[in-house]
């Protein structure tokens, strides 16, 4: 239980304390110390009348306890005479409950203004008067608490009580203004929306409950606001039946239009949802909280503007979530059969994309690597996934422009997480242009396909905004042809394509496609697309192979019905560009337009990986020291620092200072200043990297790939990400050179290699007055003595003190049989532990202490500290 709560030496004035819940608030405080006076006109619930006979009976309870009081019969208006009642009688005023109130209750069609007017004058005007004429005493004396009484119908609304609301809502509005005012002369005010049973709610509540709501239930609350031990101020609390609870404003995140811009009714109606809905919300507690949209939208500059299908500033730069997929042989068959492959089986150049045994291996059509990006948009438009401003429908949407571009030939299956972004956004008039960016890199981190997806949005336009590029590229030349392909689709070539991933009904559903101006389904331009990637590859790829397609950029023209024939027109424009364009042989329109295909002259290769190394050129892969045993934090430093010993223009040709966050071990590498310096500790950096000790350590010596720890949240980048592609020079650092570093670190003979110095290494001579048997016996009676210590251990540990023969298991995990962690150390380095001269962390980056296993088990051997 804690300590009493007394008002001795208190003085509180309450209004309306003749009966309810103002009597039961000056009860409570007259109990516990206070000077109470009680003020109560005695009048009726309705405002009529007066009698002394409602406030001298409350006195005469609280003097009949051993409490002091004084009446007060004074109306609320007359707010002066009240404090002066209890200025002359006790020369100060400490607390203000005011509680005073009438009810009018009646219909707004039926109110008069009395009813108004008089319920005004009792809370609001009286409310204002009892305090304000106590104002500058609190003021003066530095202490004030204040409790004013709303109600649920000020905050909610209540049939038949508009006047009733009215004042009650504007009283907990004073009570906000007064906390602020108030706060810095010790003034705290707080607002109560009571439920209870009084004279003034037996009129409106079922008489069963108004006995269960006992004003003796609310005073409890009212006495701990006005308690010297409550600083909280400017709050509303409800109460009432045994319910205590404390509201807060709340609002929903709203929509922003960015200034600059006009703001249609129809735009309100669009946004009404994000208006409204209260999914995601905030809870401003003060003005500048609530103004803080209307700043940061001053910050953020001038629209880029819009209109109710495009909120351009809202659009662009969203970036969507990751999307993870995978693909196989039978995938790659599929789409390779969608796209009107191996119409003759015996075709060898066809089968090879269709048949995984095929003799020459099977390939991947170039076209395939626009399924990860275009599978991404279906599957999360499913979801109900959308970038934010984009609010048009599949019925305005055409596919313009399709750019697709190969980091190295597709394998026939992979795992794949692809990130896509929006990259422009331009005003062509009557339509608009979406130019969204989507990287899939493969499941090693590694960039595999870049994607560039031009929306053109029907009737999205007219904002007056940038027009983008209009210059046309990839002009076929005034001459005949290198190359004619015609390739006739099959009727069911959109429901075969489809199965690749692309729903859109329009390809598949005749009254969906008609309701859209077609006589029948369409075929997918992205069908069509491939038939062209196809035809190119094999007129003029080295030997038909489709892994020298590097990239194929389209413009999409016209639709394309299936079992029309499609003819793909190609000039060699040099020796890595074909220049083509696609017609619909039996309507001569032009499908594909402003096309080109770019070839490989050398096919890439892809990493090897059969032996370890980081993925990635923001790890120090190399630098890993090839040493027998478990590298140091401080040993990977050492051998950075090394390298830019010896390579002193390093610096200049990086730039950057980097901050290393490593578990507890902060390091800087600083590739900006003279020529470069590494230093543990923190500095101003250019760009932050965090990981785990335990995956750094994993991550210098190739046992952890560095793109999946960045892409999984265990390696976090922040600040200029891209200056951390600037540390590729770590990988080309000598493993031999940085064995030999360590050795030195390590005392070995400098040049030998780590390995074989360990492996010729002596053994350690005996200590001459092993320590790590009192240790150890010092640390059981610790542990016994202090079972609190196993929780803040958590783990089981094995100490192996090698020069003193001893090795011990020290049991504090949830399973005993389990071994955390084995500490690997001297015996005179046990022995500073156990005095305190060094830390664990000292000796772990000194290379004194070898921990195999969970690494963070280093942190919580303090326990070790004061056992000798």
């Amino acid at each position: 239980m804690s300590k009493e709560l007394r008002f001795d030496g208190r003085v509180a004035i309450v209004t309306g304390a003749g009966g309810g819940l103002g009597r039961a608030h000056a009860l409570l405080l007259a109990a516990r110390g206070a000077t109470v006076v009680v003020n109560d006109l005695g009048g009726s619930h309705t405002g009529e009348g007066k009698s002394a006979s409602m406030a001298d009976k409350v006195v005469d309870e609280i003097k009949a306890a051993g409490g002091q009081a004084i009446a007060s019969y004074d109306s609320v208006e007359d707010g002066d005479k009240i404090v002066k009642t209890a200025i002359d009688a006790f020369g100060k005023i400490d607390i203000i409950i005011n509680n005073a109130g009438i009810l009018r209750d009646v219909s707004f069609q039926k109110m008069t203004q009395a009813d108004w007017d008089l319920v005004y004058r009792v809370h609001v005007l009286g409310t204002f008067r009892v305090t304000h004429a106590a104002w500058n005493h609190m003021r003066d004396a530095g202490y004030g608490r204040i409790v004013n009484t709303a109600s649920a119908s000020g905050i909610y609304g209540n049939f038949g009580q508009a006047n009733y609301s009215m004042a009650k809502l504007g009283i907990h509005g004073l009570s906000q203004t007064l906390a602020l005012e108030g706060k810095k002369r010790n003034i705290v005010v707080n607002t109560i929306a009571p439920t209870a049973g009084s004279r003034m709610t037996e009129t409106v509540m079922p008489p069963a409950l108004v006995e269960a709501l006992k004003p003796e239930l609310v005073s409890p609350l009212v006495a701990k606001l006005v308690h010297e031990s409550t600083e909280d101020t400017g709050g509303l609390y409800e109460v009432g039946g045994g319910f205590f609870a404390k509201l807060r404003w709340e609002r929903s995140a709203g929509k922003t239009f960015r200034l600059g811009r006009s703001v249609a009714i129809e735009d309100i109606d669009a946004a009404w949802r994000a208006i409204t809905q209260f999914d995601t919300t905030t809870h401003p507690e003060t003005i500048g909280a609530s103004l803080q949209p209307q700043i940061e939208n001053v910050e953020a500059g001038p629209s880029k503007g819009g209109n109710q299908f495009i909120d351009v500033d809202a659009a662009l730069g969203h970036k969507y979530p990751e999307f993870h997929s995978s693909y196989d042989e039978r995938d790659v068959a599929l789409y390779a059969l969608g796209v009107g492959a191996a119409k003759d089986p015996t075709d060898e150049r066809d089968l090879q994309l269709v048949y995984e045994l095929s003799g020459k291996g099977m390939k991947v059509l170039p076209s395939f690597g626009v399924l990860p990006a275009i599978n991404s948009v279906f599957t999360q438009a499913k979801q109900g996934i959308t970038a934010p401003g984009l609010t048009y429908g599949l019925d305005r949407v055409l596919h313009g422009e399709q750019y697709t571009e190969l980091k190295r030939p597709l394998p026939t299956k992979a795992k794949l997480t692809t990130r896509g972004t929006v990259k422009s956004i331009y005003d062509k008039g009557k339509g608009a242009v979406i130019n969204t960016e989507f990287v899939t890199y493969d499941e090693h981190g590694d960039e595999l396909i870049r994607n560039e997806l031009a929306t053109f949005v029907r009737g999205a336009g007219g904002w007056g905004g940038e027009r983008g590029p209009s210059a046309e590229v990839n002009v076929p030349p005034d001459r005949a042809p290198d190359k004619v392909v015609e390739d006739k689709t099959s009727p069911n070539q959109a429901l075969l394509y489809r199965l690749s991933g692309d729903w859109n009904p329009l390809h598949a559903d005749p009254g969906f496609a008609k309701a859209f101006g077609f006589a029948q389904p369409i075929l997918h331009g992205l069908c069509f697309f491939g038939y062209a990637t196809r035809h190119v590859a094999q007129a003029f790829a080295p030997d038909g192979n489709p892994d020298f397609v590097r990239s194929i950029k389209v413009r999409f023209a016209s639709s394309v019905l299936p079992g029309q024939t499609i003819v793909t027109e190609m000039w060699k424009d040099s020796d890595t560009k074909i220049v083509f364009r696609c017609k619909v042989k039996e309507t001569d329109q032009v499908c594909i337009s402003s096309a080109a295909v770019e070839l490989w002259t050398e096919l890439p290769k892809p990493k090897d990986r059969s032996k370890p190394t980081a993925a990635t050129t923001s790890a120090p892969a190399a630098a890993a020291p090839a040493a027998a045993g478990e590298p140091t934090i401080a040993e990977v430093f050492a051998v950075i620092e090394d390298y830019l010993g010896a390579n002193p223009e390093l610096a200049g040709k990086v730039g950057a200072v980097y901050q290393w966050k490593i578990g507890g071990a902060p390091w800087v590498l600083d590739l900006k200043t003279g020529a470069g310096s590494v230093k543990a500790g923190e500095a101003a950096a250019d760009c932050t990297l965090e990981i785990a000790e335990r995956d750094f350590l994993d991550m210098t010596q190739g046992k952890a790939d560095a793109m999946k720890l960045f892409t999984s949240g265990k390696l976090k980048i922040s600040g200029n990400i891209m200056a951390s592609q600037k540390l590729e020079f770590l990988r080309k650092m000598d493993p031999r050179r940085a064995a030999e570093v360590v050795g030195k670190l390590r005392g070995r003979a400098g040049g030998a290699s780590a390995g074989a110095a360990a492996a010729t290494k002596p053994a350690p001579a005996a200590a001459a007055d092993p320590q790590a048997a009192k240790i150890f016996a010092a640390l059981d009676k610790r542990l016994a003595d202090n079972p609190a210590l196993k929780q803040e251990l958590h783990a089981t540990v094995k100490f192996e003190v090698k020069d003193a023969g001893v090795s011990q298991i020290v049991t504090c995990g949830s399973d005993p049989a389990k071994i955390d962690a084995v500490c690997t150390l001297s015996d005179t380095d046990l022995a500073s532990l156990a005095t305190g001269k060094t830390t664990p962390q000292q000796l772990y980056q000194q290379g004194k202490l070898r921990i195999d296993g969970d690494v963070s088990v280093g942190h919580r051997l303090g326990f070790l500290k004061g056992l000798i």
